[in-house]
This record gives C-alpha cells, structure tokens and sequence, in this order.
C-alpha cells in the first residue's frame, strides 16, 4: 500500500468522515479519494475546492502576508464541515488535504488534530 493510500485509508477513520482528498492545487486534480458517499462526488469537490485555496493564496498575496502560511481552511454547512488543509512539507508543496465530516458526528477539534498527524507521516 503507497503512502498516500495509508494516508486517504487513516483519514477515513476520524469520527464522522465521509470523504477525503489528496489534490493538486495547480491542476485541481485529485490525486487520491477515499468515501463512501453517493452525495458528495469527491472529483468535483476537488476541483471546486482548487478556487478557494487559489483565492486565499492570492489574497494573502495581495495583503502582503508573506510570513503566513494556511494551516487549514473550514467550511461550515447546516449538516457537514469541509476541512482544507495545504501541505507544508518541501516534497508536497502545492496539494492540499480535503476532508469532508458529517457535523453531527464529528469532533472538528480532534479531526483537525488526526489530519495534522496523517500529514506529518505523509510523503509525496
């Protein structure tokens, strides 16, 4: 098993989870998914999650914050929480992790904490 199919396999088990994404966010191409949701077409998150992670680096960018980096990225809804979190390590630059968590299951705090982890033993 690769490392990013051990990485997309850990994230699935965070409480709550119904999907993950490992992405490209120069080409918004997902390079690994892992779920099990007929609602949520991970290909089409990616792609679309591609524009918010490129929105915020440019508006970063615009605001002169060059010491900065994004730890992560939630998106809260009625029923789910999207975490988006940009890999920091030399080897991943440019991919980002998208986690999508059913809310009422989900602990955001220990999810961001695993996905924190999961990246740590993650190599691309």
């Amino acid at each position: 098993m690769s490392n990013m199919e051990a990485a997309l396999k850990e994230a699935m088990t965070i409480e709550g989870a119904i999907g993950v994404a490992l992405v490209d966010y120069s080409s918004g191409m997902a390079l690994g998914t892992l779920g099990n949701s007929k609602e949520l077409d991970l290909n089409v998150a990616a792609a679309g999650n591609t524009d918010v992670v490129r929105a915020k680096m440019r508006t970063m960018e615009m605001l002169n914050l060059h010491n900065e980096t994004i730890e992560d990225i939630l998106i809260t809804l009625t029923g789910q929480y999207h975490l988006i979190r940009p890999l920091t390590h030399r080897s991943s630059k440019g991919i980002f992790f998208y986690l999508a968590l059913d809310r009422h299951r989900a602990n955001l705090a220990m999810a961001r904490h695993i996905i924190r982890k999961v990246e740590e033993n993650l190599e691309i």
